[in-house]
Protein backbone atom coordinates (compact mmCIF):
# COMPACT_ATOMS: atom_id res chain seq x y z
CA UNK A 1 0.00 0.00 0.00
CA UNK A 2 1.60 3.35 -1.14
CA UNK A 3 1.25 6.56 1.44
CA UNK A 4 -0.16 9.47 -0.23
CA UNK A 5 2.65 11.66 -0.80
CA UNK A 6 2.53 15.50 0.98
CA UNK A 7 4.62 17.59 2.99
CA UNK A 8 4.60 15.18 6.42
CA UNK A 9 4.92 11.53 4.40
CA UNK A 10 7.62 13.52 2.33
CA UNK A 11 9.55 14.44 5.85
CA UNK A 12 8.83 10.78 7.37
CA UNK A 13 10.52 8.76 4.25
CA UNK A 14 13.26 10.83 4.60
CA UNK A 15 13.72 11.30 8.55
CA UNK A 16 17.20 9.88 9.31
CA UNK A 17 16.12 8.29 12.49
CA UNK A 18 15.32 4.45 12.25
CA UNK A 19 11.83 3.20 11.59
CA UNK A 20 12.07 -0.59 13.22
CA UNK A 21 13.16 -2.13 16.28
CA UNK A 22 16.29 -3.81 14.53
CA UNK A 23 17.50 -0.59 13.31
CA UNK A 24 17.34 1.09 16.67
CA UNK A 25 19.48 -1.54 18.08
CA UNK A 26 22.09 -1.04 15.72
CA UNK A 27 21.53 2.66 16.11
CA UNK A 28 22.30 2.25 19.84
CA UNK A 29 25.12 -0.21 19.42
CA UNK A 30 26.82 2.01 16.79
CA UNK A 31 30.46 3.51 18.67
CA UNK A 32 29.60 7.55 18.81
CA UNK A 33 30.97 9.36 16.27
CA UNK A 34 33.81 12.06 16.97
CA UNK A 35 35.61 14.53 14.28
CA UNK A 36 39.08 16.13 15.15
CA UNK A 37 39.95 18.06 11.59
CA UNK A 38 39.11 15.89 8.84
CA UNK A 39 39.41 12.79 10.37
CA UNK A 40 36.26 11.13 12.38
CA UNK A 41 36.88 8.59 15.25
CA UNK A 42 34.10 6.08 16.85
CA UNK A 43 34.39 5.34 20.53
CA UNK A 44 32.09 3.12 22.15
CA UNK A 45 30.58 4.44 25.65
CA UNK A 46 31.98 1.59 27.45
CA UNK A 47 35.47 2.46 26.55
CA UNK A 48 34.99 5.96 27.24
CA UNK A 49 33.33 4.99 30.68
CA UNK A 50 36.37 2.54 31.47
CA UNK A 51 38.78 5.15 30.12
CA UNK A 52 37.55 7.89 32.71
CA UNK A 53 37.33 5.40 35.90
CA UNK A 54 41.36 4.42 34.97
CA UNK A 55 42.37 8.51 35.10
CA UNK A 56 40.29 9.03 37.77
CA UNK A 57 42.20 6.28 39.57
CA UNK A 58 45.57 7.04 38.42
CA UNK A 59 44.96 10.67 39.48
CA UNK A 60 44.34 9.48 42.82
CA UNK A 61 47.05 6.99 42.82
CA UNK A 62 49.46 10.11 42.04
CA UNK A 63 47.88 12.25 45.01
CA UNK A 64 48.52 9.60 47.34
CA UNK A 65 52.09 8.69 46.42
CA UNK A 66 53.69 12.62 45.76
CA UNK A 67 55.29 14.41 48.45
CA UNK A 68 53.34 16.45 49.79
CA UNK A 69 54.15 20.05 51.77
CA UNK A 70 54.07 19.73 55.45
CA UNK A 71 50.71 21.37 56.92
CA UNK A 72 51.23 24.41 58.64
CA UNK A 73 51.56 24.67 62.41
CA UNK A 74 49.15 26.57 64.24
CA UNK A 75 51.82 27.44 67.18
CA UNK A 76 54.80 28.48 64.66
CA UNK A 77 55.99 31.51 65.18
CA UNK A 78 54.72 34.25 62.29
CA UNK A 79 57.15 34.72 59.66
CA UNK A 80 55.80 37.84 58.12
CA UNK A 81 57.48 40.59 60.49
CA UNK A 82 55.39 43.42 58.62
CA UNK A 83 52.23 41.80 60.44
CA UNK A 84 53.14 41.92 63.57
CA UNK A 85 52.40 45.53 65.45
CA UNK A 86 55.55 46.41 67.47
CA UNK A 87 55.06 48.00 71.53
CA UNK A 88 58.05 50.13 71.83
CA UNK A 89 57.41 50.83 75.32
CA UNK A 90 60.04 51.56 77.75
CA UNK A 91 59.72 51.29 80.41
CA UNK A 92 56.66 49.63 81.30
CA UNK A 93 55.85 52.32 84.48
CA UNK A 94 56.35 55.28 83.94
CA UNK A 95 59.17 57.22 85.87
CA UNK A 96 58.37 59.83 89.07
CA UNK A 97 59.94 63.12 89.39
CA UNK A 98 60.55 64.22 92.67
CA UNK A 99 62.35 67.19 94.67
CA UNK A 100 64.93 64.42 95.11
CA UNK A 101 65.32 63.35 91.57
CA UNK A 102 63.69 60.95 89.33
CA UNK A 103 62.53 57.49 90.78
CA UNK A 104 62.67 54.36 88.48
CA UNK A 105 61.13 50.80 88.96
CA UNK A 106 63.92 47.79 88.82
CA UNK A 107 63.54 44.25 88.30
CA UNK A 108 66.68 41.66 89.33
CA UNK A 109 66.83 38.16 88.09
CA UNK A 110 69.07 35.71 89.53
CA UNK A 111 71.42 32.56 88.32
CA UNK A 112 71.47 30.36 90.87
CA UNK A 113 73.63 27.65 89.35
CA UNK A 114 72.91 24.35 90.69
CA UNK A 115 71.11 25.18 93.71
CA UNK A 116 68.34 26.50 91.33
CA UNK A 117 66.92 23.04 91.71
CA UNK A 118 63.95 22.96 94.31
CA UNK A 119 64.94 21.14 97.52
CA UNK A 120 60.50 21.14 98.28
CA UNK A 121 59.52 20.31 94.99
CA UNK A 122 60.00 17.47 92.66
CA UNK A 123 61.26 18.42 89.45
CA UNK A 124 60.89 22.11 89.97
CA UNK A 125 63.78 24.62 89.30
CA UNK A 126 63.62 28.19 91.23
CA UNK A 127 65.04 31.84 90.57
CA UNK A 128 64.67 35.27 92.91
CA UNK A 129 63.12 37.83 91.03
CA UNK A 130 63.35 41.26 93.13
CA UNK A 131 61.76 44.30 92.64
CA UNK A 132 63.00 48.24 94.04
CA UNK A 133 63.37 52.07 93.14
CA UNK A 134 66.67 53.66 91.78
CA UNK A 135 66.55 57.16 92.01
CA UNK A 136 68.46 59.55 89.81
CA UNK A 137 69.37 62.81 91.49
CA UNK A 138 68.02 66.37 89.94
CA UNK A 139 71.71 67.14 88.65
CA UNK A 140 72.41 63.93 87.25
CA UNK A 141 75.81 63.69 89.52
CA UNK A 142 74.31 60.71 92.30
CA UNK A 143 72.65 57.64 92.22
CA UNK A 144 70.60 55.74 94.77
CA UNK A 145 68.58 52.43 94.87
CA UNK A 146 66.16 50.44 97.46
CA UNK A 147 64.80 46.90 96.92
CA UNK A 148 62.19 44.83 98.51
CA UNK A 149 62.49 41.20 99.08
CA UNK A 150 62.44 38.73 96.08
CA UNK A 151 59.37 36.86 95.21
CA UNK A 152 59.91 33.36 93.83
CA UNK A 153 59.66 32.35 89.85
CA UNK A 154 58.93 28.40 89.28
CA UNK A 155 59.13 26.40 86.28
CA UNK A 156 59.23 22.10 85.59
CA UNK A 157 61.23 22.23 82.23
CA UNK A 158 65.10 21.46 83.15
CA UNK A 159 67.76 19.97 80.79
CA UNK A 160 70.40 17.54 82.47
CA UNK A 161 68.43 18.02 85.97
CA UNK A 162 69.56 21.44 85.69
CA UNK A 163 67.03 25.09 85.03
CA UNK A 164 66.03 28.39 85.74
CA UNK A 165 69.31 29.62 86.21
CA UNK A 166 68.37 32.99 84.70
CA UNK A 167 71.27 35.28 82.98
CA UNK A 168 69.19 38.61 82.22
CA UNK A 169 66.08 40.94 82.01
CA UNK A 170 65.71 42.61 79.12
CA UNK A 171 61.86 44.30 78.10
CA UNK A 172 61.11 43.47 74.48
CA UNK A 173 58.10 44.38 72.35
CA UNK A 174 56.30 45.83 75.43
CA UNK A 175 57.04 42.24 77.55
CA UNK A 176 59.46 41.11 80.22
CA UNK A 177 61.79 38.48 79.07
CA UNK A 178 64.55 36.41 80.59
CA UNK A 179 66.54 33.84 79.43
CA UNK A 180 67.71 30.58 80.93
CA UNK A 181 71.61 29.96 80.01
CA UNK A 182 70.98 25.95 80.89
CA UNK A 183 68.25 25.37 78.62
CA UNK A 184 68.15 28.43 75.88
CA UNK A 185 64.35 29.14 76.85
CA UNK A 186 63.23 32.74 76.24
CA UNK A 187 60.44 33.49 79.50
CA UNK A 188 58.04 36.04 79.68
CA UNK A 189 57.82 37.02 83.21
CA UNK A 190 54.13 37.43 83.76
CA UNK A 191 52.91 38.82 87.42
CA UNK A 192 54.93 36.02 89.22
CA UNK A 193 54.29 33.43 86.79
CA UNK A 194 57.57 32.36 84.03
CA UNK A 195 55.75 31.67 80.49
CA UNK A 196 57.98 29.64 78.08
CA UNK A 197 58.28 31.73 74.51
CA UNK A 198 60.91 30.66 72.41
CA UNK A 199 63.97 27.73 72.80
CA UNK A 200 67.20 28.53 71.11
CA UNK A 201 69.77 25.99 69.63
CA UNK A 202 73.10 26.25 70.83
CA UNK A 203 75.66 27.50 67.77
CA UNK A 204 73.94 27.69 64.72
CA UNK A 205 70.76 26.86 66.06
CA UNK A 206 71.12 22.91 64.74
CA UNK A 207 72.36 21.62 68.15
CA UNK A 208 70.36 19.57 70.46
CA UNK A 209 72.12 21.26 73.05
CA UNK A 210 70.29 24.62 74.50
CA UNK A 211 71.72 28.00 73.77
CA UNK A 212 73.78 29.46 76.80
CA UNK A 213 72.24 32.74 77.16
CA UNK A 214 74.06 35.55 78.41
CA UNK A 215 72.98 39.15 77.37
CA UNK A 216 70.16 40.53 75.54
CA UNK A 217 69.14 43.38 74.04
CA UNK A 218 66.85 45.03 71.62
CA UNK A 219 68.24 46.57 68.49
CA UNK A 220 66.05 47.70 65.32
CA UNK A 221 62.77 46.41 66.94
CA UNK A 222 64.66 42.54 67.30
CA UNK A 223 65.74 41.30 70.40
CA UNK A 224 69.32 40.24 70.29
CA UNK A 225 70.56 37.50 72.74
CA UNK A 226 74.09 36.09 73.22
CA UNK A 227 76.73 33.49 74.60
CA UNK A 228 79.75 33.95 76.32
CA UNK A 229 81.35 35.04 73.14
CA UNK A 230 84.20 33.06 74.51
CA UNK A 231 84.89 29.70 72.58
CA UNK A 232 83.61 26.37 74.34
CA UNK A 233 86.70 24.84 76.14
CA UNK A 234 87.57 22.29 78.86
CA UNK A 235 88.10 22.90 82.03
CA UNK A 236 91.49 23.21 81.08
CA UNK A 237 91.72 25.35 78.13
CA UNK A 238 91.19 22.72 75.45
CA UNK A 239 88.77 23.96 72.22
CA UNK A 240 85.56 21.81 72.19
CA UNK A 241 83.84 24.27 69.58
CA UNK A 242 82.88 27.88 68.95
CA UNK A 243 78.93 27.29 69.66
CA UNK A 244 79.04 30.29 72.16
CA UNK A 245 80.12 32.78 69.96
CA UNK A 246 77.21 33.03 67.51
CA UNK A 247 74.21 35.44 68.55
CA UNK A 248 70.60 34.89 68.31
CA UNK A 249 68.21 37.66 66.37
CA UNK A 250 64.66 37.06 67.34
CA UNK A 251 61.81 38.85 65.82
CA UNK A 252 58.31 40.13 67.82
CA UNK A 253 56.77 36.88 66.60
CA UNK A 254 59.63 34.50 67.82
CA UNK A 255 61.35 33.88 64.33
CA UNK A 256 64.79 33.04 65.17
CA UNK A 257 67.77 34.32 63.20
CA UNK A 258 71.32 32.38 63.97
CA UNK A 259 74.31 34.70 63.63
CA UNK A 260 78.19 33.90 63.68
CA UNK A 261 79.79 36.56 65.62
CA UNK A 262 83.43 34.85 65.85
CA UNK A 263 84.75 37.84 63.81
CA UNK A 264 82.91 40.41 65.87
CA UNK A 265 83.76 39.10 69.57
CA UNK A 266 87.80 38.33 68.22
CA UNK A 267 88.09 42.02 67.25
CA UNK A 268 87.59 42.84 70.97
CA UNK A 269 89.86 40.60 71.98
CA UNK A 270 92.65 41.59 69.11
CA UNK A 271 92.19 45.36 70.52
CA UNK A 272 93.53 44.54 74.11
CA UNK A 273 96.02 42.01 73.31
CA UNK A 274 93.41 39.26 74.57
CA UNK A 275 93.48 36.71 71.36
CA UNK A 276 93.99 33.11 72.06
CA UNK A 277 95.15 31.42 74.46
CA UNK A 278 93.61 34.74 75.90
CA UNK A 279 90.20 35.42 76.53
CA UNK A 280 87.01 37.45 77.40
CA UNK A 281 83.80 36.17 78.42
CA UNK A 282 80.92 38.51 78.18
CA UNK A 283 77.67 38.56 79.75
CA UNK A 284 76.39 42.39 79.86
CA UNK A 285 75.89 43.88 76.18
CA UNK A 286 73.96 46.21 75.22
CA UNK A 287 72.73 48.35 72.10
CA UNK A 288 72.37 52.29 71.83
CA UNK A 289 69.94 53.25 69.35
CA UNK A 290 70.75 57.05 70.74
CA UNK A 291 74.56 56.62 70.48
CA UNK A 292 74.09 54.30 67.50
CA UNK A 293 76.76 51.91 69.44
CA UNK A 294 77.38 48.48 70.48
CA UNK A 295 78.52 48.82 74.22
CA UNK A 296 80.13 45.86 76.15
CA UNK A 297 81.37 45.58 80.27
CA UNK A 298 83.09 42.16 80.19
CA UNK A 299 82.58 39.66 82.97
CA UNK A 300 86.38 38.13 82.75
CA UNK A 301 89.29 38.99 80.46
CA UNK A 302 92.97 37.38 80.41
CA UNK A 303 95.99 36.78 78.07
CA UNK A 304 96.62 33.12 79.90
CA UNK A 305 94.78 30.60 78.51
CA UNK A 306 91.81 30.01 80.45
CA UNK A 307 91.08 26.91 83.59
CA UNK A 308 88.26 26.94 85.75
CA UNK A 309 90.31 28.03 88.61
CA UNK A 310 92.10 30.65 87.57
CA UNK A 311 89.29 32.18 86.06
CA UNK A 312 87.21 32.98 89.16
CA UNK A 313 90.17 35.77 89.66
CA UNK A 314 90.09 37.67 86.22
CA UNK A 315 87.90 39.94 86.49
CA UNK A 316 87.13 42.91 84.08
CA UNK A 317 86.86 46.74 84.93
CA UNK A 318 86.71 47.79 80.71
CA UNK A 319 84.13 49.25 78.30
CA UNK A 320 83.97 48.36 75.20
CA UNK A 321 82.24 50.85 73.10
CA UNK A 322 81.68 49.85 68.89
CA UNK A 323 80.29 50.74 66.09
CA UNK A 324 77.80 49.04 64.06
CA UNK A 325 80.34 47.27 62.17
CA UNK A 326 83.32 46.66 64.86
CA UNK A 327 85.24 48.57 62.83
CA UNK A 328 85.65 51.69 65.43
CA UNK A 329 86.45 50.19 68.92
CA UNK A 330 87.02 52.66 71.88
CA UNK A 331 88.37 51.17 75.38
CA UNK A 332 87.04 52.73 78.86
CA UNK A 333 88.17 51.80 82.44
CA UNK A 334 84.91 51.44 84.92
CA UNK A 335 86.76 52.36 88.82
CA UNK A 336 89.02 50.83 90.00
CA UNK A 337 89.39 46.37 89.49
CA UNK A 338 88.51 43.76 91.63
CA UNK A 339 89.61 40.70 90.56
CA UNK A 340 86.85 38.44 91.84
CA UNK A 341 84.15 41.11 90.83
CA UNK A 342 82.86 41.01 86.98
CA UNK A 343 80.06 42.75 85.65
CA UNK A 344 77.08 40.23 84.87
CA UNK A 345 74.06 42.97 83.36
CA UNK A 346 73.70 46.81 82.79
CA UNK A 347 70.96 49.37 81.23
CA UNK A 348 71.12 52.85 80.22
CA UNK A 349 68.78 54.64 82.89
CA UNK A 350 65.96 55.76 80.41
CA UNK A 351 65.96 59.60 80.21
CA UNK A 352 69.89 60.22 80.34
CA UNK A 353 70.24 60.41 76.88
CA UNK A 354 71.94 56.98 77.14
CA UNK A 355 74.54 58.85 79.26
CA UNK A 356 74.40 56.89 82.81
CA UNK A 357 74.57 53.13 83.60
CA UNK A 358 73.40 51.29 86.22
CA UNK A 359 75.05 47.56 86.42
CA UNK A 360 75.40 44.57 88.45
CA UNK A 361 78.92 42.99 89.08
CA UNK A 362 79.05 39.40 90.47
CA UNK A 363 81.39 37.07 92.63
CA UNK A 364 82.34 33.53 92.88
CA UNK A 365 85.38 33.02 94.46
CA UNK A 366 86.23 29.83 96.36
CA UNK A 367 82.96 29.03 96.47
CA UNK A 368 81.72 32.75 98.33
CA UNK A 369 78.65 33.91 95.78
CA UNK A 370 78.13 37.43 96.32
CA UNK A 371 76.31 40.33 94.32
CA UNK A 372 76.41 44.38 93.73
CA UNK A 373 75.27 46.95 92.12
CA UNK A 374 76.68 49.63 90.97
CA UNK A 375 76.22 53.33 88.36
CA UNK A 376 78.33 55.41 86.32
CA UNK A 377 78.64 57.61 83.22
CA UNK A 378 79.67 56.71 79.97
CA UNK A 379 83.22 58.52 80.70
CA UNK A 380 83.50 56.08 83.76
CA UNK A 381 82.76 58.53 86.66
CA UNK A 382 81.37 56.58 89.47
CA UNK A 383 77.71 58.15 90.50
CA UNK A 384 76.86 54.89 92.74
CA UNK A 385 79.78 52.77 94.36
CA UNK A 386 79.71 48.97 94.32
CA UNK A 387 77.29 48.30 96.74
CA UNK A 388 76.34 44.87 97.56
CA UNK A 389 72.88 43.56 97.39
CA UNK A 390 73.21 39.68 98.62
CA UNK A 391 74.69 36.26 98.75
CA UNK A 392 73.37 34.91 95.68
CA UNK A 393 73.94 36.04 91.87
CA UNK A 394 72.17 38.32 90.27
CA UNK A 395 72.65 38.69 86.79
CA UNK A 396 69.95 40.54 85.47
CA UNK A 397 68.66 43.79 85.83
CA UNK A 398 66.25 46.20 83.70
CA UNK A 399 63.94 49.08 84.33
CA UNK A 400 60.35 47.70 84.35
Amino acid sequence: MSLPVDDDNVNMLSSPYPSTVHEWTKAIRRPTSYRVGNARFHLKPRVVIYAGLFSAAMMLLLIMILPRSPSPVLCAPIKDETAISYDPTYPLTNPLSTAGGTIYQIGLITDLDKASKSKEKKNTWLSYYRKGNLTVSEKRDSVKFSLKQPKVLVSNIAAGDRGMELSELVIFNGRLYTVDDRTGIIYEIVGHTVVPWVILADGDGKAAKGFKCEWATVKDKRLYVGGLGKEWTTEKGELVNLNPQWVKSIGPGGDVIHIDWHEKYNALRAKIGMLSPGYIIHEAAVWSEIHKRWFFLPRRASKETYNEVDDEKRASNIMFIVDENFETIEVRKIGALNPTHGFSSFKFIPGTGDNIIAALKSEEDKGKIASYILAFNVNGKILLPETKIGDVKYEGIEFV
